[in-house]
């Protein structure tokens, strides 16, 4: 059997029994060696030098009433025993430096003394396993008569909450509201979204690291930064406000100002002294939205407040502090943007730790049906009508909403204001097969017009928006011809007569079929597939 140990913090008034026979008065830490049930073979006793002698009494007493257990006093003196952070702190660097045994021995934190603080640190330093025991609560007795033993009762509390069904259960559905809650209740389809939201979630419950939002423009990086907050606060993680910043409106020389402030008279124009938005945002969130627009000063700035709290206002030469929680968002990829040099590696690290990728629209087309009822819903809130779909409309409008012609370039965004239109329209408040057809002439114009205006379009329909991306211009102009070309002829041999004409005149090129192959090679591509992925993109 294993050894058990009991940790405890010698109790300087309980302990002494106040007045009188000591033998007379219930003494939690004697009665460590007077449990029924409950042998102790080692008790490690804590206190400060100052009660030595009363430990070396105790100490005895135990011995007494419990000649197998052993009693090993440490020192810890403490300055303040209320004094939360000096508490944990010396109670923790007891902890690691003890060394635990969990193969021989099982550990009892003993809560019954010591200061209420020092209660609450041995609780979260069992809970985060850094002590890895349970928790020991020693009761007095409830019979005062004279001829009791004032050994009193005891009671062992296991944090380990998956051993309770009933808390374990009421655990997950909080957790199931604050991932409901992130996702504007929202019953979202997509298996992908939902294990990142799940994963959000925790990160912003446990972690004040900065967290980084990626995807592309109208994907809900504002919206999902906005409810982070709002569950955080729910949480009591911050008090603060929510302070938004677009970082693509922020130009020149007044960018420096906006985010950092600046003191009376630092510049022309400059007649008040201004606090600036990471101020604003102190015990807060600060959402920085685009941050790969920044320019490379303030970056290096954003970097020091990230790390330091601390920064310098326009014009100051004294540093202003501000406490918040970084959100950023941006539709680049900024590690691109770090080998272009147009971005801090050193920020791009400390942002990097929490990075989550919001998939586009057209990666969620099972979300759209759940996302049109909430949109209606947020038409309700805003306009204060009650706006609904017949069933033949809302069939027609989801068969074309989730078709891969549905290009939904703003994605959210091209929804929630398709949504509105259709709402503001309805006669007597009811979407119709009219106001539906009308809807969606309407976005195929407009996706139309785009593609019209985006030559390069066929690339990122056959490569993939990623690859595309990578692309340097001269090879994405190249590509995009040569794509055009293979779209408009049904065999690789058609299509290479058509792009290699001038070599065949003049007798340079004797297998145009081949020369076109070795080029889309080069890209993974072959001449069959191009059709085929070019239609299903629906572009």
């Amino acid at each position: 059997m294993k050894r058990r140990v009991a940790i405890s913090i010698l109790g300087t008034k309980l302990d002494m029994g106040h007045r009188g026979d000591r033998w007379k008065r219930w003494r939690p830490n004697v009665s460590l060696g007077q449990q029924a049930g409950l042998f102790i073979d080692r008790i490690e006793l804590i206190h400060s030098i100052q009660f030595d002698r009363l430990a070396a009494t105790i100490s005895k007493d135990i011995e007494t009433v419990s000649p197998a257990t052993k009693v090993r006093s440490t020192i810890l003196n403490l300055v303040d025993p209320w004094d939360f952070s000096e508490v944990y702190t010396k109670l923790r660097d007891f902890a690691r430096a003890y060394d635990f045994d969990p193969d021989e021995e099982e550990y009892l934190v003993n809560i019954t003394t010591g200061t209420h603080v020092a209660q609450i640190c041995w609780f979260l330093l069992t809970e985060a396993r850094i002590i890895p025991g349970r928790l020991l609560q020693l009761s007095p007795p409830r019979d005062r008569e004279p001829e009791s033993d004032y050994a009193g009762t005891h009671t062992i509390i296991d944090l380990d909450l998956s051993r309770y069904d009933e808390i374990a259960t009421r655990f997950a559905s909080e957790r199931a509201e604050a991932t409901s809650f992130l996702k504007s209740g929202i019953s979202t389809r997509n298996t992908t979204f939902n294990r990142m939201i799940d994963e959000i979630e925790r990160v912003a419950m446990r972690s004040t690291a900065p967290l980084l939002l990626t995807g592309p423009t109208g994907a809900g990086k504002s919206q999902l930064a906005k409810r982070i907050y709002e569950l955080k606060k729910s949480q009591r993680k911050v008090s603060g406000p929510f302070v938004e910043v677009n970082c693509a409106t922020l130009r020149g020389d007044q960018a420096m100002s906006a985010l950092f402030g600046h003191t009376r008279g630092a510049f022309t124009g400059a007649s008040v002294e201004r606090a600036g938005l990471l101020k604003s945002a102190d015990k807060g969130v600060l959402f920085l939205d685009e941050i790969g627009e920044l320019g490379l000063d303030e970056q290096a700035m954003c970097l020091r407040a990230i790390e330091e709290k601390r920064f310098l206002p326009v014009g100051s030469d004294k540093e202003v502090s501000a406490d918040f929680q970084l959100l950023a968002g941006t539709n680049r990829d900024l590690r691109d943007e770090v080998k272009a040099g147009r971005f801090r590696e050193d920020l791009f690290a400390r942002l990097n730790l929490w990075t989550f990728e919001l998939p586009a629209l057209r990666e969620r087309r099972e979300d759209i049906a759940p996302n049109l009822d909430f949109e209606l819903q947020r038409f309700l809130e805003r306009e204060g009508q009650n706006i609904t779909f017949n069933k033949e409309a809302k069939e027609t409008f989801l068969k074309f909403a989730v078709a891969p012609d549905a290009i939904w370039s703003a994605n959210f965004r091209d929804l929630s204001a398709s949504v509105t239109r259709m709402a503001t329209l309805a006669p007597q408040g009811r979407i119709t097969i009219e106001v539906v057809s009308d809807e969606i002439s309407r976005l195929k114009r407009a996706w139309g017009s785009q593609a019209d205006n985006d030559p390069a379009q066929i690339v990122r329909a056959v490569l993939g928006e990623e690859a595309a991306a990578s692309l340097d211009l001269f090879d994405l102009a190249q590509l995009t011809t040569v794509l055009d070309v293979c779209c408009e002829h049904s065999s690789a041999s058609s299509a290479g007569r058509a792009l290699f004409a001038m070599s065949r005149l003049n007798k340079k090129s004797s297998n145009d079929a081949d020369r076109l192959s070795k080029y889309l090679a080069r890209f993974d591509l072959k001449f069959e597939d191009i059709h085929q992925r070019y239609r299903l993109e629906g572009r």
